[in-house]
């Protein structure tokens, strides 16, 4: 196991074939949980119906013909049903990890997640606000998750503001000021719930803070994925800058690097990518604690083979979690984030007993 290890952390064609051996899992996750679900339909039908509807969509591309979906109620399912909350699974399952490797670096802390920050007290404070006060119904149906959104990055944005009051901030300030905005949102959501004696908004939000892929559609995918893939990208051009914040900000200044600016930077770039899977999904707990973990146990702490590993593997670990969702309990369908908790504590204390590892720098 360590021989394997050291070869993906020093050998540069294991990497790429490691890599290609991820994308390769996770296309046949997609192809197989494409054909899962509590209606029985034919393989090929499943299959023929996707090709179908992305032939005609590539006709309508180049001649703009009107798009016809194929499939009849076969396609209803596959297409409006299946195939949008696979790819928002994939997308969200992307974002998180990613901005779990990204948390983990700004904080110089091997037990930060997307949500240390406040963010996702941020987000529960605005969806609490919207449910049981009604706040954002103008936004439209998705008002909940917009108003979820809103509020992780109006936190985010706080964090960033009291960090740097006395001075610059740094991975401590920081930490310092999530913890204490995620309490003050906290105390609010508790007290908004205390007050309102709404027994269906109150198991709206806790429904809500479980997540579910269960309002994935292709207008949502349309926000999500984009952000992810983009923020994705700007990260991975980030590498060497990420690399040196694991040695610390005076190491980093003598190497001619001020971490300041782009550690305000990534957290706000973070916030935008986390907040749009809340709104997507709502709140799903341990991907972007998890996957980090393992990819760096396996990868080592050098963010250039880090993040694209950590990237395909939280997209593979939520297209399956997706799959148990929806077959564990037949006739009925598990919070996508419940699932993950329950699988993500034991394995991350697992982990943590089995097996020690640097995290970087003098760690």
């Amino acid at each position: 196991m360590k021989q394997r290890q050291r070869l993906l952390q020093t050998s540069r064609p294991a990497f790429w074939i490691s890599l290609l051996v991820l994308l390769g899992f996770l296309v046949f996750s997609l192809l197989f949980a494409v054909s899962i679900g509590s209606v029985r339909i034919p393989i090929g039908d499943v299959y023929g119906v996707i090709i179908e509807n992305i032939k005609n969509w590539f006709i309508h591309l180049f001649t703009g013909e009107p798009f016809s979906f194929a499939g009849g109620t076969v396609g209803d399912v596959v297409w409006f049903i299946r195939l949008p909350r696979l790819i928002l699974a994939l997308a969200i399952g992307v974002g998180l990890s990613v901005c779990g490797v990204i948390m983990q670096a700004v904080v110089k802390n091997p037990l930060a997640e997307p949500y240390v920050l406040g963010i996702s007290s941020g987000a529960s404070l605005g969806a609490t606000s919207a449910i049981l006060l009604g706040i954002g119904t103008a936004l439209g149906s998705n008002f909940v998750g917009i108003m979820a959104c809103i509020g992780a990055f109006i936190i985010s944005v706080g964090v960033v503001g009291i960090s740097n009051i006395g001075g610059k901030s740094n991975s401590v300030k920081l930490l310092l000021a999530g913890m204490a905005l995620s309490a003050v949102c906290s105390a609010f959501s508790n007290l908004i719930i205390y007050f309102a004696h709404d027994k269906e908004g109150i198991e709206s939000i806790t429904y809500w803070m479980m997540g579910s892929m269960a309002g994935a559609s292709w207008s949502k995918i349309a926000v999500a994925l984009p952000i992810s893939f983009i923020g994705t990208l700007f990260f991975l051009s980030q590498c060497r800058t990420l690399n040196l914040m694991l040695l610390g900000d005076e190491t980093a200044i003598t190497l001619g690097k001020d971490l300041h600016r782009w550690r305000q930077l990534y957290l706000l770039v973070s916030a935008a990518i986390v907040g749009i899977a809340v709104y997507s999904a709502g709140m799903i707990g341990f991907v972007g604690l998890v996957v980090p973990h393992v990819m760096r146990m396996l990868y080592g702490t050098d963010h250039r083979r880090l993040l694209p590993a950590s990237a395909l593997a939280g997209a593979i670990l939520l297209v399956w979690a997706d799959i148990g969702c929806r077959v564990l309990i037949p006739g009925m369908e598990l919070p996508i984030g419940l699932l993950t908790s329950i699988i993500g504590a034991p394995c991350f204390i697992y982990l943590m007993v089995r097996k020690r590892y640097g995290f970087g720098g003098g760690d």
